[in-house]
């Protein structure tokens, strides 16, 4: 039995304000009140050294990502390539204890036989080759979706290291049958991603807009709200809004011609924690089904309606009721849209919803991971 843990992060875990490190910083949250003594190891590439993670820590190693273009020129994908480390190496072999690989990213020694007899845990976030691929479908910039098709081909190519892992821990029911079905030598399991909801919020009554909200700066999403804008919100007469991260000035130049949108370009935490309390109704849309939405569950947990596609829940569980709706067209997302705007979320649809979060709970998937790391 193990109560100590290597974990090793693709960037710095704190602030916990973008999909893949939230899920890393309240795994240590919950890991730190569970008694596991946690030596994190963390990649860095814009991000400063966070003192923040002393306190959840027995140790914080840092490593600079070897990137530019040299870290290109192999057929190891760029994102792995970036974060090859010798005093990464150094630091996981003074010690015995289990390896937890967050993402495909860190996987590069997955497969070194200095770990052969080391418990190793492979941490999927997305099926990353498809990830990539559809990244590619909807970058702007020919460099990058150049880059993005071609990082997404040595991705599939790399995957096949998972096979060294005793555990895959999937973040969704679907990708978890992909990892037993291809690589049936590690265990798999399906265990959602840690967030920082650790009760419902949602508040009964009405609100009196639409939200859309993400990190404005990554494709998938500001092609989400570019298609939302011009196939829903554009055609609706209520008031949306819109708020994230680094909108894309081409985005800014849409809104503005939109009398009944507004954008909140890169709100602070208290002020998007607000937006999503007090919204009507939150409008989610992906083109991507892989992975766990962690803006999914920050609305199941604080939102009132929820209208979204199904790509958003998919492997989640997650099924349709009275406060949380699918739509797959824009015809469907306008009709239901309208719908739902003028009710009230009531007390009854907050039973229904808190029947909805008992997977995402992370005492429980907390317990199942130390199950995990002590097996």
């Amino acid at each position: 039995m193990s109560n100590a843990i290597n974990i090793i992060s693709f960037d710095v875990p704190f602030p916990a304000n973008y999909g893949g490190v939230i899920d890393v910083y309240f795994k240590l949250v919950w890991l730190k009140k569970a008694g596991v003594k946690i030596h994190l190891h963390c990649f860095t590439y814009g991000r400063s050294t966070a003192p923040e993670l002393e306190a959840l820590c027995e140790k914080v190693y840092y490593y600079p990502r070897k990137t530019g273009l040299l870290a290109n020129l192999s057929l190891l994908p760029y994102t792995v390539k970036s974060r090859r480390s010798e005093e990464l190496e150094k630091n996981l072999l003074s010690n015995d204890f289990p390896i937890l690989f967050e993402v495909l990213h860190t996987c590069y020694l997955l497969s070194d036989e200095r770990f052969k007899n080391r418990k190793k845990i492979y941490r999927h976030s997305n099926i990353e080759h498809d990830y990539y691929l559809e990244l590619s479908r909807s970058e702007k910039n020919s460099l990058k979706k150049i880059y993005l098709k071609i990082e997404a081909w040595k991705l599939k190519r790399f995957e096949s290291i998972v096979h060294f892992a005793n555990v895959i821990l999937a973040v969704n029911k679907t990708d978890a049958d992909y990892f037993a079905k291809n690589y049936p030598k590690a265990k798999t399991l399906y265990l959602p991603s840690f967030h920082a909801n650790e009760k419902l919020t949602c508040k009964e009554g009405k609100g009196n807009f639409i939200l859309f909200h993400g990190n404005l700066s990554i494709s998938e999403n500001y092609e989400a709200a570019s298609w939302l804008i011009e196939n829903v919100f554009a055609k609706i007469k209520l008031p949306v809004t819109i708020a994230g991260l680094n909108p894309p000035v081409f985005l800014m130049e849409v809104i503005k011609k939109y009398n009944n949108i507004q954008l909140i370009n890169s709100p602070a935490e208290s002020e998007m924690d607000q937006l999503i309390h007090d919204a009507q109704i939150h409008v989610l849309y992906t083109s991507q089904p892989t992975g766990l939405k962690l803006k999914l569950l920050n609305v199941l947990f604080k939102g009132r309606f929820i209208i979204c596609n199904k790509n958003m829940t998919e492997g989640t569980g997650i099924t349709e009721n009275s406060g949380f709706i699918l739509a797959d067209t824009a015809a469907d997302f306008i009709q239901k849209i309208n719908s739902v705007f003028e009710n009230e979320f009531s007390q009854s649809i907050i039973q229904e919803r808190q029947k909805q979060i008992l997977n995402f709970d992370n005492s429980e998937n907390c317990k199942k991971l130390v199950e995990v790391v002590n097996s």
